[in-house]
């Protein structure tokens, strides 16, 4: 599903992206690929995206 409509990013790409680079704030993904620079409604999807994808990733969850 396309989640930045102005540049054409998918939430896959979003996830590909953060898994890929671990950016610690959505500053940091911005550096990756180019979402919330126009016009901005897609800036509350990707950072749900990215904190799902970060927590749901092996070295960001509690060792039990």
């Amino acid at each position: 599903m396309y989640v930045c409509l102005c540049n054409g990013i998918s939430d896959k790409k979003i996830r590909q992206a953060v898994r890929q680079y671990h950016p610690q704030s959505f500053q940091q993904l911005r550096k990756f690929i180019p979402v919330g620079n126009q016009c901005g409604k897609c800036v509350r999807a990707v950072r749900e995206l990215m904190q799902e994808e970060l927590t749901s990733m092996p070295e960001y969850q509690e060792i039990a």
